[in-house]
């Protein structure tokens, strides 16, 4: 069964994609250029594609940074190194990035005839994202079958998010399990050129955290030889 998998660079969408290869899918990786801070990301999404032996890996190029509205894609604003308050959506939220994401994916499924989109939603580890909740990718899904020739068809689409209830230590545990290699991923908000973690972030922190959880040395490679806290 071929998937399109949207793949980030990040530590869940490339475990999201170990799974989904493990499960015997023909994965299509998919990544955007969304006008996001840093490249880092995106050449790690490459990599992730090509050792974990996606059977394409597309990158297209959206550019939401002419609309800005978060700390992600407009220069402006800065991206938080504290804990927001609790239940506040931050200003790393990107207006709608993952309907857009999924509208996307969806446009090639249905030229891929790919019955699944995977991708790496989570509810309990992350930041207060809106589209990361169960009810918005049932209500995907809905939508997908509703919008599209093959779900009116009767050739129903699936959108997968297999860690939306797992924590980030779980999570990892998941990826090692499968052979997943964290050192190549890339989290952090404000990575440099080279793909090093700032240490501060809420990204940085939530992956900190999952690692020590998880009782695993964190791989992640900070801008700083002695770690995220000097």
């Amino acid at each position: 069964m071929r998937a399109v998998v949207l793949l980030s660079g990040g530590l869940d969408s490339a475990t999201v994609l170990a799974m989904a290869r493990e499960q015997g899918r023909e994965c299509h990786a998919l990544s955007l250029r969304y006008g996001q801070r840093h490249a880092a990301e995106l050449q790690a999404a490459a990599r992730v594609a090509s050792l974990l032996g996606a059977a394409r890996h597309e990158i297209v190029d959206l550019d939401l940074s002419r609309f800005g509205g978060s700390a992600l894609t407009d220069a402006s604003i800065a991206v938080p190194e504290r804990p927001g308050e609790p239940g506040a959506i931050p200003v790393t939220y990107v207006p709608a990035r993952n309907t857009i994401m999924l509208s996307i994916a969806l446009g090639w499924a249905e030229v891929l005839d790919a019955r699944e989109i995977h991708f790496g939603a989570n509810a309990i580890d992350y930041s207060g994202y809106p589209d990361c909740r169960p009810e918005y990718v049932a209500a995907f899904e809905r939508v997908a079958n509703l919008a599209t020739r093959a779900g009116v068809e009767g050739r129903r689409l699936r959108v997968v998010a297999p860690i939306i209830d797992m924590t980030k230590a779980a999570i990892i545990r998941e990826g090692l399990r499968l052979g997943l290699d964290y050192s190549i991923t890339v989290s952090c908000y404000q990575a440099d050129d080279e793909g090093r973690a700032c240490g501060h972030c809420d990204a940085c922190r939530i992956r900190r955290d999952g690692f020590t959880a998880a009782g695993v040395a964190d791989p992640t490679r900070y801008r700083r030889p002695s770690g995220p806290n000097v």
